[in-house]
């Protein structure tokens, strides 16, 4: 089990930081009308396991906060993280 964890756990914080970046990236082309990173990319880094990037992302950035499907998609994946952790 410890050994598992020595994986897990870094493999969680990085992609939570590139879920976190990838929303203020998103967020800041949209503003200069830039190229976007698609929805499903955004969705897809949560389902990896950046869940708790993607929330702090979307709160922090005020971004795809009005969509359902990350209103209610990010949080569902947040406790399945967490249940699988």
């Amino acid at each position: 089990m410890k050994g598992a964890l020595i994986l897990i756990i870094p493999y969680y914080i990085f992609i939570n930081i590139i879920a976190f970046a990838m929303y203020g990236a998103d967020k800041y082309f949209a503003k200069k009308d830039m190229w976007r990173i698609s929805e499903k990319a955004l969705l897809g880094v949560a389902v990896i396991g950046g869940a708790f990037g993607a929330f702090f992302g979307m709160e922090t950035f005020r971004h795809k906060t009005k969509h359902a499907k990350f209103k209610i998609l990010v949080p569902v994946l947040m406790a399945v993280h967490l249940a699988v952790l």
